[in-house]
C-alpha cells in the first residue's frame, strides 16, 4: 500500500475539511430546486407549502417520537427477557399463566397510547375538512387518463391537461413524468377551494407538497383547499390506479404572485375560450 508524505496527509486533510464545511452551503443551494418534487435518494417528506401540509408534518413527527419510544421500550424489554430468563439460568420455566395487574398494565398502556394519538389526528381530520373562506374556486374532474380544469369565478374558462413526453420534458425543464401541457395556476397566499370529481372511474388528486389527496369519484364531487404560501412549480400525481396509463396523469400546479394570476387568468380567458368555441363549432358542423 502507498503511503502519503506527511505533508501529502495535511494538505489532503485541509482539502476534506474543506468540502465538509461546504457540503452545508452546497445543500442550502440544491434544497430549493429540490423543494417541490422528488428527487434521487431523498429521504423525508417533501418540504410543505401550505399550512395543512405543515399540520401533517407536526403529526408525522410527533408520532415518529411515539414509535421510537414504543420500540425501543419492546426491544429492552426482549432483551431483558432473553438474558435474564435464559435457559441456563431457568432450566425449569415457570409455569405462571395469569397476572391481573400486569394484565391491566399491558392493555391500558396502549389503549392511552392510541388516545393521545387519536386526538391530533382528529384535530388535524377537522383542519383538513373545514375549508376556510375561499378567494377562489377550481373544479378538477379526472380522466383516463389525464386531469380538466375549470376556473369558474375568474371568466369561467376551463382546460385539460396532459402529460408531457420525454422530450417535451427535456425541452421545458420538468422532471419526467411529472411535467404537463396545460398547468393549474393558483395565486400565492390566497385560500383555493378544490372541487374534485371524475368522468369515468376513480382517480385520486394528490399533491404531497400541498398536503391534499382527495378522491375523485364518478357522479360525486368531493371538497379540499390549500393556501401555498410561497411561490414555485407544485407536482403531483394520481396515486389510485385507474387503469394501463395509471401512471401517466401528473399535476403540475404553478403558484403565482397575485398580479401575475391576474394575468395569466385574462389570458387564459381568451385562449381557452377560444378554443371552446371551435370545439362547439366542430361539433355543429359535424351534427349537419
Amino acid at each position: 500500500m502507498t503511503r502519503l508524505p506527511a505533508g501529502g496527509i495535511t494538505i489532503f486533510a485541509r482539502r476534506a475539511a474543506r468540502a465538509l464545511l461546504g457540503l452545508p452551503a452546497l445543500l442550502l443551494v440544491a434544497l430549493p430546486a429540490w423543494a417541490e418534487q422528488p428527487y434521487d435518494w431523498q429521504l423525508g417528506l417533501q418540504p410543505a407549502a401550505t399550512p395543512v401540509r405543515d399540520r401533517v408534518d407536526g403529526l408525522n413527527n410527533e408520532l415518529l417520537v411515539i414509535i421510537t419510544l414504543v420500540t425501543v421500550f419492546v426491544m429492552a424489554l426482549l432483551l431483558y427477557v432473553i438474558i435474564r430468563f435464559n435457559a441456563k439460568r431457568h432450566p425449569v420455566p415457570s409455569r405462571t399463566t395469569h397476572n391481573t395487574v400486569l394484565e391491566l398494565v399491558w392493555t391500558m398502556v396502549p389503549v392511552l397510547i392510541l388516545v393521545i394519538i387519536a386526538v391530533p389526528s382528529f384535530k388535524l381530520l377537522y383542519f383538513m375538512d373545514d375549508v376556510p373562506h375561499a378567494q377562489m374556486t377550481v373544479k378538477v374532474t379526472g380522466h383516463q387518463w389525464y386531469w380538466s380544469y375549470d376556473y369558474p369565478d375568474q371568466g369561467d374558462f376551463s382546460f385539460d391537461s396532459n402529460i408531457l413526453s420525454d422530450a417535451q420534458d427535456k425541452q421545458s425543464g420538468d422532471p419526467r413524468l411529472l411535467g404537463t401541457d396545460n398547468v393549474m395556476v393558483v395565486p400565492v397566499g390566497q385560500v383555493v377551494r378544490v372541487l374534485i370529481t371524475s368522468t369515468d372511474v376513480i382517480h385520486s388528486w394528490f399533491v404531497p407538497s400541498a398536503g391534499v389527496q382527495e378522491y375523485a369519484m364518478p357522479g360525486r364531487t368531493n371538497e379540499a383547499w390549500f393556501k401555498f404560501e410561497r411561490p414555485g412549480v407544485y407536482y403531483g400525481q394520481c396515486n389510485q390506479i385507474c387503469g394501463i396509463n395509471h401512471p401517466f396523469m401528473p399535476i403540475e400546479i404553478r403558484v403565482v404572485s397575485a398580479d401575475d394570476f391576474t394575468k395569466w387568468a385574462a389570458d387564459a380567458k381568451k385562449k381557452y375560450s377560444s378554443n371552446d368555441d371551435g370545439a362547439l363549432k366542430f361539433a355543429a358542423d359535424a351534427s349537419r
